[in-house]
């Protein structure tokens, strides 16, 4: 690191200390945490920032009761140290919150990683300076900073979009985002509690916070398949054996569609006998993971009548669990004419829809009647019927994928600004680099593999060894400049999209379309032609000198 002093040009103002590095990585979750580890193996001067006060990213906000990650402990994992994968014991199959922060800071800590991480540090802006071909970075704490690198490890689901109603600071009680949750416990006990959200985070906090309860009402808008998650403990001899698969799990994941240790492996439908695909859907059902999504029959993507008859095997096992209630089934299972099963997150879940059938447990069908605003007392919904309650909790989602680059002013050649580009059409160059932004580096970003269809380790973790070969290659050729060029991004959307339309994700909406936030563009924030396929992509990239970018 080296600090220097520079004079500042514009209207004469005095000297301010400016804060020099090769590299700065923005994040400290699981990509930051690996991208920094192996920038300072590289011998390059780099420091991480962070808004939160510790590691974890992803799993230092999303506190809320209930969180839990749905990849297998087994397979959400870093792949650099065999040692560091076989030292860490979990408890569980899908091990929740706690120990998941504990893990991050566990890595953090054996690899002696925080001494190089500014916590409770906002980055402002970034703005690319043609002249010296590095970035200008500030902090929301005044800081000058300059890199010649920049590493956006912000995460796919780091924006929330936490003033969702109006009227919020009038609320005479609690209000909590599920993604900007405190440290200290909330109390829920006799509490009259709202849950507004029923994706994957709210069916988290519902099925947690329902024994502790007074009375909960749920605001219901978009009905979801589930899945049961099973989740057995794991002891340390059970965790051995996985150690044992370190190597074969650590390529396996790389190869399939979704960076998962399962895939695609039952055959074509068309060759099978209804009978043979009911056993193949029992089967991953039972489970207990997200198999039957990722691992059954990747047809029911493509065709709509494999997805009508795989949905339709998972409403019968709704419905059976509702008690057939009818009013229930409308409200919280999907119509035929809704969406199809896998074209949304599907999240796992446990004993979620029996709370539906607790005695203190209200449904609010914001179909019929969305919520209009937050007053004094709770919600007020279109009806004009005032919910009177004490807590409400807002599992309302995220600006995804964009939205966490958005929040920051980064300024490319010509001061062109990325969130206004963004706001126009979202594109980048396989999720790694945005054109016309020299230097810059995504992970995590649109257009990749991510959070919607992908192991987050798996992903993340290959993001950040490209970009690292691809600095060192730089470097190597004492190069201090990369940027992708127009035609090769504009050949990457060109096939992220072709891709996209050939499946039924695009035909809903969700927020995997960035449909949830009004006036996003409309376009799949994540590439769903397989992660096996898009590691390929980048590995001959890698190996035949990074066509496309212009390296100078």
């Amino acid at each position: 690191m080296d600090t220097i002093t520079l004079q500042k040009a514009d209207q004469g103002q005095s000297k301010s200390a400016v804060t020099s590095y090769d590299a700065v990585v923005i994040g400290a979750g699981v990509a930051g945490l690996y991208q920094l580890h192996r920038l300072r193996e590289m011998g390059m001067s780099v420091r991480a920032y962070d808004t939160a006060s510790g590691v974890g990213g992803t799993w230092y906000w999303n506190r809320y009761p209930g969180a839990r990650f749905d990849s297998q402990a087994e397979i959400y994992q870093y792949w650099f140290s065999e040692e560091l994968y076989k030292s860490w014991q979990p408890s569980e199959r899908f091990p929740a919150q706690p120990e998941t922060e504990r893990w991050l800071n566990y890595v953090a800590d054996k690899l002696d990683l925080k001494k190089d991480i500014q916590f409770s540090t906002r980055i402002t802006s970034a703005h690319f300076d043609e002249t010296e071909n590095r970035w200008n970075i500030t902090t929301d704490q005044g800081e000058k900073i300059q890199a010649q690198f920049l590493i956006a490890c912000c995460g796919m689901l780091s924006a929330p979009l936490s003033d969702r109603f109006p009227g919020q600071t009038s609320f005479n009680g609690e209000i909590y985002h599920t993604g900007l949750w405190p440290k200290t416990p909330v109390d829920f006990k006799g509490k009259r509690v709202a849950v507004v959200g029923t994706g994957a985070t709210g069916i988290q906090v519902i099925q947690t916070i329902a024994p502790e309860v007074g009375s909960m009402k749920i605001f219901v808008r978009t009905p979801q398949y589930v899945i049961p998650m099973k989740n057995p403990k794991y002891s340390a001899e059970e965790w051995a054996k996985w150690g044992a698969q370190f190597h074969q799990l650590k390529k396996r994941v790389r190869e399939t569609f979704a960076g998962f240790d399962y895939d695609f492996d039952a055959g074509p439908w068309a060759e099978k006998t209804p009978d043979e695909r009911t056993v193949v859907l029992e089967k991953l059902w039972n489970d207990g993971s997200l198999a039957l999504w990722l691992a059954s029959f990747p047809e029911m993507f493509f065709d709509e009548q494999v997805s009508e008859t795989v949905s339709e095997f998972v409403r019968v096992k709704m419905r059976d669990r509702l008690k057939h209630n009818p009013d229930l089934c409308k409200l919280l299972i999907p119509a035929a004419t809704d969406f199809g099963f896998g074209t949304h997150r599907v999240p796992l879940e446990n004993k979620y829809l029996e709370v539906y059938l607790q005695p203190n447990v209200e449904t609010v069908d914001c179909q019929q009647s969305p919520i209009e605003r937050i007053v004094p007392e709770g919600i007020q919904t279109a009806d004009g019927k005032v919910h009177e309650v004490d807590i409400i909790v807002l599992a309302v989602g995220f600006d995804a994928g964009s939205g966490a680059l958005s929040r920051i002013d980064i300024r490319g050649r010509g001061g062109r600004s990325l969130k206004e580009q963004w706001s126009q059409e979202i594109r980048t160059a396989m999720g790694l680099q945005v054109h016309g932004y020299p230097n810059l580096f995504t992970t995590g970003a649109p257009l990749a593999p991510s959070a919607a269809l992908c192991n987050m380790t798996t992903c993340l973790q290959q993001q950040v060894d490209w970009i690292s070969d691809c600095l060192a290659y730089v470097r190597k050729q004492g190069k201090t400049v990369v940027e992708a060029s127009k035609d090769f991004e504009d050949a990457w959307v060109q096939h992220h999209d072709e891709t996209a339309a050939k499946t039924l994700v695009v035909k809903t909406d969700s927020w995997y379309m960035g449909s949830n936030v009004d006036g996003k563009p409309r376009r799949l924030l994540s590439y769903i032609g397989g992660v096996g396929n898009y590691h390929a992509k980048c590995d001959e990239l890698a190996r035949t000198s990074y066509p496309g970018f212009d390296i100078r």
